[in-house]
C-alpha cells in the first residue's frame, strides 16, 4: 500500500478527526452521538498515510525524498 498523505494534509486530518470524535461526547441523542464516530476515518487515514480516494483522483500530498524510493 503506497502512501499518499503528506505533512500538512496529515495534520489537518488529525485535527478534523479529533474534532469529529469529540462530538461523540458532546452531542445528545442516540443517533447524534454516532455522527462523532465519523472522526475515526480521517484519523485512520492520517496514521496509515493512505486515503483510498487519492489514487483514484491522482492526488499525492506526500513529498518524495530526492534520490530515494
Amino acid at each position: 500500500m503506497e502512501k499518499y498523505v503528506g505533512g500538512a494534509d496529515k495534520i489537518g486530518r488529525i485535527v478534523l478527526g479529533l474534532a469529529l470524535l469529540s462530538l461523540f461526547y458532546f452531542l445528545d441523542g442516540s443517533n447524534a452521538k454516532y455522527f462523532g464516530l465519523i472522526g475515526i476515518v480521517p484519523l485512520g487515514t492520517a496514521f496509515l498515510g493512505f486515503c483510498p480516494l487519492y489514487p483514484m483522483m491522482k492526488i499525492n500530498t506526500l513529498k518524495k525524498k530526492l534520490g530515494g524510493k
